[in-house]
């Protein structure tokens, strides 16, 4: 199967074009970082099946992060049959950067000019004739938004696989420079040197320094390209800066031939909305205003309107289940574990679900608007004065979805260090996972300040990621931080299938987990619970009550040291939703019939219900962000060290909230 390749910058429309492509239904966010690795889909066009790659948003292929190396190794590795570059009509200069270095790897490139009735709006006009006659690549408009445009493209992409001649590179470097390429790729041709990558790139990247290439470069060669590097300088500049000068020549001969933009800028909607929403002193404000309200809307809808009929149905549907098993004579324990454990544990997690949808299509829509690229744009002046990379926000931000994607995003950081405490910091981001756990006791002892009480302990999240960050930049990880660039997006309407794939990807991924994960965990719990034969089911007297009984004693001294609530925590290490699991299963077991709302309010007190959910808000990640970060890592070390400091500081701080409030006469 041929294979297609799309590279792109970010917020460039790539996503959108291979959702176009292949009708799958891959994340789409108006804000730059939201591919953080390959993802593939097919195409069927005339009966033909094609394979294509949706490479990360990258601004070059210089390898100096994570999401470079990939998309660079996959076009050269690969060898995709064509590329497929996208390019932002708006903001062509700076995307044909990377058209001029796939020219140089001497791939089949096609351009897609994307974002065509932008560029209209904003009255740019481009020769998109003259455009492919200068770059020497075939160019086509596209819309990808609308799917304007993307027949002409797939049947060029066709038409340039079956053609056996590859794009020359145009670029001229200059006779000093060209001529040291010329030597080199003699040199390297000519030698034994095993690599996959082609030998005129590879001089290329000798003479800019780039520390990959140099280290599989035989030691000969490299010698002889340092040599050649030394003379240029001596006659010149360095040879990495006048290569880059080069192609930005390059790039400026094509744009004045081919781009015409109004005599003065036209100043956009959204350029009049950011001088608002960006203010230099009203930003964030608004920024916490904004996600305040996305709270109270999601309790107002998802609680008040949409949950008490699921939680009606689920209670009619559990009573038919138990009446159905009792009168076809089911054996007790199956009836108990169906009812208390899978019923009464996923049961209490899927209860939720409408809340969770209400929220993440609010913060959907934020986000396709092009506002949350915003909201990082103005952490980023906090994040630096705390020794943080603004990028690190981008990642916080991703991380509310699932810290797994969160930790992901930080391979757009190109400094180790900014990725290193970036990785640190997020499982403290609150994901959609223990969003259950936090609507269970809101719902139990705050019934009257929901949002206020779900905004603060968010907020509280990022705040603690925040400052450990900081501490981290002082101690584990000294040196300075990187700069942060940002493009920000024009707002957008946000669609409605966008908006809707968007939150039904992160619900569906819940519910895949309650059907999965957590009912692995209810399973092996429920064992636990009724086990030794003859004990009382779900009593302190079972394995599982010996078990939390053991475990208790450590969260004493945070108001909730019953073997319950530590069976619970205990659970939420495999996955955070089985905290709520788990406590539906053993409360209803201890008070039969009893709504999971009702047991926690005996249980706890409002001064320990609070000090709990921080606990779950801050304590060791799930099993799956501790395995992305030994991934990503590459350290057990690292992963170790996450789950066990976490555990620390949501303890200290748990504590901390409790004894405090105690001496204030708080319960």
């Amino acid at each position: 199967m041929n294979t297609i390749a799309l590279v792109g910058n970010p917020n460039s429309g790539k996503t959108t074009l291979f959702n176009a492509l292949t009708g799958t239904n891959q994340h789409v966010g108006n804000w730059p970082g939201v591919t953080v690795e390959k993802k593939e889909g097919i195409l069927n066009f005339k009966n033909k099946k094609y394979n294509i790659v949706d490479l990360p948003g990258t601004y070059s292929l210089g390898a100096y992060s994570e999401d470079e190396i990939v998309a660079r190794d996959f076009i050269l590795k690969d060898e995709p049959d064509v590329v497929i570059n996208v390019v932002d009509a708006t903001n062509i200069e700076r995307n044909l950067y990377l058209t001029t270095q796939l020219l140089e790897m001497g791939t089949k490139v096609i351009v897609a000019l994307n974002m065509m009735d932008e560029a209209k709006e904003k009255n740019i006009s481009i020769d998109i004739k003259k455009l492919s006659k200068e770059l020497g690549v075939p160019v086509v408009a596209t819309i990808a938004s609308k799917k304007n445009g993307i027949e002409k493209l797939i049947e060029e992409s066709i038409n340039m696989m079956s053609a056996g001649n590859v794009p020359q590179n145009k670029i001229n470097y200059g006779k000093d420079i060209d001529n040291e390429i010329n030597k080199l790729k003699e040199i390297i041709e000519n030698s034994n040197l095993n690599t996959e990558y082609p030998s005129e790139w590879i001089a290329i990247k000798l003479l800019e320094g780039d520390e990959y290439i140099s280290e599989i470069t035989d030691k000969n060669i490299l010698k002889i390209a340092h040599e050649s590097g030394d003379a240029i300088a001596i006659a010149a500049m360095e040879p990495e800066l006048i290569i880059v000068d080069k192609r930005y020549e390059f790039i400026g001969n094509i744009v004045n031939k081919t781009v015409k933009k109004p005599k003065e800028e036209i100043i956009t909607k959204s350029d009049k909305i950011d001088k608002v929403l960006t203010h230099k002193w009203l930003g964030l404000p608004i920024f916490a205003l904004i996600m305040l309200i996305v709270y109270q809307l999601t309790f107002a809808i998802g609680e008040d309107i949409l949950q008490e009929g699921l939680n009606a149905g689920m209670e009619t549907f559990t009573a038919s289940v138990e009446s159905f098993l009792v009168n076809v004579n089911a054996p007790e324990l199956l009836t108990a574990f169906i009812t208390d454990g899978i019923l009464g544990g996923v049961g209490a997690v899927i209860e939720f679900v409408p809340l969770i949808a209400v929220m993440y299509l609010l913060l959907g829509i934020l986000e396709d608007s092009g506002y949350m690229a915003r909201a990082a744009y103005v952490m980023d002046r906090i994040m630096r004065s705390l020794g943080l990379h603004g990028k690190t926000f981008i990642s916080m931000l991703v991380g509310v979805g699932c810290n797994v994607p969160g930790i992901m995003a930080t391979r757009t950081l190109d400094s180790k260090k900014d990725r290193m405490i970036a990785i640190l910091i997020n499982p403290f981001i609150s994901c959609g996972a223990r969003l259950p756990i936090y609507l269970v006791f809101i719902s139990a002892f705050f019934p009257k300040h929901k949002a206020l009480i779900l905004f603060s302990i968010y907020a509280f999240g990022f705040l603690v990621a925040i400052i450990m960050g900081k501490i981290f930049s002082k101690t584990l990880f000294e040196g300075e931080s990187s700069y942060f660039v940002m493009e920000l997006p024009p707002y957008r309407f946000p669609t409605l299938k966008g908006t809707l794939l968007n939150m039904w990807d992160k619900v569906s991924s819940f519910l895949k987990r309650a059907g999965t994960t957590i009912f692995a965990v209810v399973t092996v719990l429920w064992i636990l619970s009724v086990l030794p034969y003859g004990v009382e089911p779900y009593s302190q007297s079972s394995i599982l009550g010996k078990i939390g009984t053991v475990i208790a004693p450590i969260f004493k001294p945070a108001g909730f040291g019953t073997w319950q609530a530590s069976v619970g925590l205990f659970a939420g290490i495999v996955a955070k939703e089985a905290v709520v699991a788990t406590l539906g299963m053993v409360y209803a077991g201890v008070e039969e019939g009893a709504q999971l709302v009702t047991a926690i309010q005996g249980a706890f007190t409002p001064l320990s219900a609070l000090s709990f959910m921080i606990m779950t808000l801050l304590y060791t990640p799930c099993a799956a962000v501790i395995g992305t970060i030994r991934r990503e890592t590459n350290s057990t070390k690292w992963a170790v060290f996450t789950a066990l400091y976490t555990f620390a500081v949501g303890w200290i701080i748990s504590v901390a909230i409790f004894q405090i409030g105690g001496l204030f006469g708080l319960s």
